[in-house]
């Protein structure tokens, strides 16, 4: 191959749309915890991913780990890594993480079966 061609071909898979770059979000997040569904980080992410959220406490009581490796898990891993946009809210004084959209799909369900009522 040329060197112009694989310019050329380094440049065109640089340059994806928007919608492939939110596939790709999604398929590193499922390669996150596919892999083994008994790590830690899986869990973690099964948690985000979940209604509620999680908070600090509750990812250290489910791994074992300390507040500063759970904080630096979801800045280094979840956000960086993965790439996921991870909320956070405060809940009667207690901190929630989630992951944004995870349950999209639900809220939709149910407010358009609440509208219908």
């Amino acid at each position: 191959m040329t060197a112009s061609a694989s310019k050329k071909l380094a440049l065109s898979s640089t340059a994806l749309a928007p919608a492939a770059k939110d596939a790709q979000k999604l398929a590193a997040a499922a390669k996150a915890t596919s892999g083994n569904p008994d790590s830690k980080q899986s869990r973690v992410v099964a948690m985000l991913q979940a209604p509620g959220g999680a908070t600090i406490a509750g990812m250290m009581k489910a791994t074992g780990w300390q507040q500063h490796s759970v904080r630096g898990f979801l800045a280094g891993v979840v956000r960086k890594r993965l790439k996921l946009k991870l909320l956070s809210e405060k809940v009667d004084g207690n901190r929630v993480y989630q992951i944004a959209g995870a349950n999209k799909a639900k809220s939709e369900r149910r407010r358009s079966k609440t509208r219908s009522r």
